[in-house]
């Protein structure tokens, strides 16, 4: 395929090993309105408020998202720098096969591909419940007659609509995402603006920065003191690492982007950076409004108890109206992402039923991958059928392991290619865009993160899940966190299916390019050597070094 036929994203991909078989449509603010929608702020900070206030309370929200969210901001360039260097829909898996060998890209990759899934499920299932509960604050028949089970037919609704968009058509998910991005901004710019003018007072600024709540039961209830710094506060990071999540879509996207290697590596960091200020802003907003802290304590943290406290009935759908459609946007986007990654993983033989999975229709869309994400979201979220009552309301609480495990699927996957990167040091061939010689100690900042927050996301949440307190029994297992049992079994499935099968075939990223007649054996070995080793393994993965000195770190 000669040069001058294709443009420069066809070009690099070619390079890379693969031919342009995705539609490339997507202009670089659609790139960035996907991750930034994936993300949410009126998502994640309104369904798990609650885990950042029962943990820590006003001061733990105010001081721990946007310290929290730099050191994401710092995961998500180092992610940039990988993405502006391979722009291919396999993303995270593809870069850690192409550093660390074959192995690192079969555990990058269904790490990922688990926790997107599970991510599917949690947004969709989360966007249900808030639609109930916008019904429910304008008719009291029907909050009176709340179920699991009919929260659970309004996730197939929209779980069904969600997929119904992303088999339609690539075009209208573009459009959709686009509105998307103005939702979450004018959206979120209205719930703040009712939270301040609506309420008949606000709390004081020392009550949000300074005051502490542990609802958890450790330590007595202390709110103070070392043991509730390092046992009980962490655990309310828990609330941004769950929201700032999903921006690899920018890079799952790539092959559907123009310019790739430049508007996925800014999709990535833009989406946080601004997710992180807006975010912040809204949270703030709701601690603000807060018109009793004992009530909202006393309400498990859920934000809705501030809505109800502060404003009228209307008001309070209203705001519940406008969460509900960005969990919405959110969902359609989440199966975007993740019927991207199952694509460029199938095309790679990783999956069971590969052919099926990466088989584009005749609009160049997965929609064999769509059916597959939305059946297994409804696999993953049936546990939210158990209902286990906690202070007499029915809460899903086996279904919050699935939401754990999703979080922690993803970032561990973010890590392995990013640990690879630093790795590799001056023999990494960065993109257009780069960290330059920061990535010395930003991917080491990036990786030690993620660790220390995959293992607070394996704590338990309450004293009453916690096997080593007393009056720990049989009817305490319905507070436990299932997440370590879950991580586990997923880690121990994966390493079995390594050893016994897949290590004798899987060997990464395959090439889908037809090598040009009459080309030999030696220049194919030349060709692999210009496209950085596409199948020679992990030594043959790093190209030549560069300069020494590298371009400074972006910053637009």
């Amino acid at each position: 395929m000669a040069d001058t036929l294709l443009d420069e994203d066809e070009r690099r991909l070619a390079e890379l090993g693969y031919k342009q078989e995705l539609s490339r449509s997507w202009s670089g603010f659609s790139n960035f309105a996907i991750s930034f929608s994936i993300i949410s702020i009126l998502a994640g900070c309104f369904t798990t408020f609650g885990v950042g206030w029962n943990n820590g309370g006003p001061a733990a929200i105010a001081w721990g998202w946007p310290i929290i969210s730099l050191f994401i901001l710092v995961i998500g360039m180092c992610m940039s720098e990988l993405v502006s260097a391979f722009p291919t829909s396999g993303g995270i898996y593809w870069w850690a096969s192409k550093l660390g060998g074959p192995k690192a890209g079969y555990y990058t990759g269904w790490l990922n591909l688990i926790g997107l899934l599970a991510i599917d499920a949690s947004v969709a299932y989360g966007c249900a419940t808030f639609l109930d509960s916008t019904i429910g604050t304008y008719s009291q028949s029907w909050a009176a007659n709340y179920s699991l089970t009919r929260v659970f037919v309004e996730f197939l609704i929209v779980l069904a609509l969600a997929a119904g968009v992303n088999i339609f058509s690539s075009h209208l998910l573009a459009l959709l995402n686009n509105i998307s991005v103005w939702w979450h901004v004018i959206g979120a710019a209205a719930v703040v603006v009712i939270l301040l003018a609506i309420p008949a007072h606000h709390a004081s600024i020392g009550a949000v920065f300074t005051h502490t709540v542990n609802n958890t039961g450790f330590f007595g209830g202390r709110s103070g003191g070392a043991e509730f710094l390092l046992g009980v506060l962490p655990l309310s990071f828990i609330l941004t690492q769950y929201t700032i999540t999903g921006y690899d879509a920018s890079a799952h996207l790539s092959e559907e982007t123009r310019s790739a290697a430049n508007s996925a590596a800014k999709g990535i960091w833009r989406s946080i950076f601004y997710s992180g200020i807006g975010g912040w802003i809204i949270l703030l907003a709701f601690l603000f409004a807060v018109q009793s802290e004992s009530g909202v304590t006393k309400g498990g943290g859920a934000v809705a108890v501030i809505f109800n406290q502060a404003l009228t009935t209307h008001w309070a759908a209203l705001v519940l109206l406008i969460s509900s459609m960005g969990q919405f946007f959110c969902t359609v986007a989440c199966m975007t992402s993740t019927t991207r990654m199952l694509f460029a993983f199938s095309r790679d033989g990783a999956v069971p039923g590969a052919r099926l999975w990466s088989h584009l229709n005749h609009k160049r869309v997965p929609v064999y991958g769509v059916v597959l994400s939305a059946v297994v979201a409804v696999v993953l979220t049936s546990p939210a059928l158990v209902k286990v009552d906690i202070g007499g309301a029915p809460v899903p609480v086996a279904f919050f392991a699935v939401v754990s495990i999703g979080v922690i699927g993803l970032y561990v996957a973010f890590a392995i290619p990013i640990w690879l990167r630093w790795r590799a040091g001056a023999r990494f061939r960065p993109g257009g865009w780069t960290t330059g010689r920061h990535y010395r100690w930003m991917n080491l900042v990036a990786v030690a993160e993620i660790v220390i927050t995959s293992i607070i996301a394996l704590l338990p949440t309450s004293s009453l899940g916690a096997p080593w307190y007393k009056g720990f029994g049989w009817s305490s297992l319905k507070y436990v966190n299932y997440t370590p049992v879950v991580v586990l079994g997923a880690m121990l499935v994966l390493w079995i299916a390594w050893h016994a099968s897949v290590k004798h075939w899987f060997t990464g990223p395959k090439t889908t390019v037809d090598l040009p007649s009459g080309m030999s054996s030696s220049d194919e070995m030349a060709l692999e050597h210009s496209r950085g080793g596409h199948l020679h393994g992990a030594a043959a993965a790093v190209p030549p070094a560069e300069p020494e000195e590298p371009p400074a770190l972006p910053v637009s």
